[in-house]
């Protein structure tokens, strides 16, 4: 049994004048005493940080959302320490105007205040630039005079164990638990040297570098599938007016116009005449339907249970989690080594291949599992293309019109995929492994600045100091 004690004088202080046992768990004080007493702590809000919300939902509607302008960051955006651009959502200048309370700049940290990744702090850069910010996430603005190495620090304490300690203490709320800004602006904030900082700052630039330039190699993997096909400068363009005959209406079994739209049929057409030859996605893998649990089976640890929002091209993200004894149950579902993880509802098209052994997991019923069945398509050149617009515009054919985006089984098998030469393939190949690759990297150096930090705070700051520069060799 672990218990603490109080003064009364102690609840008071708090500005939400906290009475839960979780706020005053032992190791919760042992890190914050730690921080003020031998690092100098100070408050996020005593260092300078101006805390916002953001926005009630009432406040912005979705019907607001845009494929451009200032990029608009949900839960769903946030990984530890980065923003990623992957799916972002973006409002206009006006409603960015309208919101100022929760602008936020280049520099600033969000953090999740709500769900079941309460506490993901990450930082905007320079590719996100001004942006704002959902009702469900907290914005921290840095002080004018904080300079690029102590923000960067700081969001590496917020996503290290005593940071994330300090975060989750200040949970509040039964049915639905959340952050408050008045809790956060509490958070304390240890005093780094100016040598652990700047290292820890390295680690996070030369992250920032591989991820730069692993979605450089990604994209040019892209363009040689596209100078293939011909579409290297392609552009979908949506026509108002064309004629189809009765009989394609009769042979596709559609009826709606959005369906006939001649952008698709260009992409069919050229997949189907390329040189290599092409083949149905049915014919080149087994698909596999995955699990629906419902939620009422969802837990806050445990089995991670992976839906359509935490998958990308690129990783899986922290999600729902289920029990042993479910997984047990069901553990047929489990994903294995080489099959790819490929979206059908919500998101359809998001492809995750699965180059080495897979944790323990179950996807959802959103998500189908492929396996290959033959030697002539290489497993990295067909997910490259699973994500490429070549699938996107058949997807966007197959569901358009749908106000809840549903891909059928049937419809993914139906997918036209081209068939490279196999030194094309090969080519290609090569590329997405070292994009991995540089992805890979660039998490491990930002997992051994947390790591650093955590080492700083839990036993010593030179030996911290040393283990980064040999771990990270910055």
């Amino acid at each position: 049994m672990q218990s603490s004690i109080v003064l009364s004088s102690e609840l008071e202080n708090t500005k939400s004048f906290r009475i839960d046992a979780e706020y005053y768990h032992p190791k919760a004080i042992e890190y914050e005493t730690k921080i003020v007493q031998q690092f100098h702590g100070q408050s996020i809000r005593t260092i300078g940080c101006k805390v916002v919300s953001g926005p009630f939902g009432s406040s912005l509607k979705s019907e607001a959302y845009l494929d451009h302008g200032v990029p608009f960051i949900r839960i769903s955006d946030l990984r530890d320490f980065l923003i990623s651009d992957e799916k972002l959502i973006y409002i206009s200048e006006e409603d960015n105007n309208r919101l100022s309370s929760s602008k936020l700049n280049v520099g600033d940290i969000v953090l999740s205040k709500v769900g079941n990744t309460i506490g993901v702090a990450s930082i905007v850069t320079s590719n996100i630039g001004y942006c704002n910010i959902s009702e469900n996430n907290i914005g921290i603005r840095m002080p004018a005079d904080m300079n690029d190495k102590e923000k960067t620090f700081l969001v590496t304490y917020l996503n290290s164990i005593p940071g994330q300690n300090q975060i989750l203490r200040a949970i509040s709320g039964n049915a639905q638990p959340k952050l408050n800004v008045a809790d956060i602006e509490e958070v304390k904030v240890p005093h780094a040297t100016d040598t652990l900082m700047l290292l820890v700052h390295n680690a996070f630039e030369n992250s920032t570098f591989f991820i730069q330039q692993s979605e450089a190699i990604f994209k040019e993997s892209e363009n040689i599938l596209l100078s293939e096909l011909g579409f290297i400068n392609w552009q979908p363009k949506h026509q108002l007016t064309f004629v189809k005959n009765y009989s394609d209406t009769e042979q596709a079994e559609r009826i709606d116009a959005e369906y006939f739209q001649p952008k698709y049929e260009a992409i069919i057409k050229a997949v189907k005449a390329y040189k290599g030859g092409w083949n149905t996605l049915g014919d080149l893998v087994t698909v596999k339907k995955c699990v629906e649990v419902g939620s009422g089976e969802y837990l806050d640890e445990g089995i991670p249970f992976v839906r359509v929002s935490n998958l990308s091209p690129f990783d899986i993200t922290k999600g729902k989690y289920i029990s042993e004894k479910l997984y047990a149950e069901i553990k047929q579902h489990q994903p294995k080594q080489g099959e790819i993880l490929f979206s059908k509802d919500a998101t359809p098209g998001i492809a995750h291949y699965l180059d080495e052994p897979p944790r323990k997991m179950l996807p959802s019923g959103g998500i189908l599992r492929l396996k290959s069945k033959t030697t002539k398509i290489k497993n990295e050149y067909l997910t490259l293309v699973l994500n490429s617009v070549l699938v996107k515009e058949q997807i966007n054919r197959d569901v358009g019109g749908s106000v809840i985006l549903h891909w059928r089984p049937d419809q993914v098998k139906e997918t036209v995929i081209p068939i490279l030469e196999e030194e094309k393939q090969a080519e290609i190949q090569a590329k997405v492994i070292e994009s991995l690759r540089l992805r890979k990297q660039s998490k491990h150096l930002l997992e051994c600045a947390k790591r650093a930090v955590e080492i700083a705070i839990e036993k010593d700051e030179k030996l911290a100091i040393d283990w980064l520069k040999e771990q990270a060799g910055v």
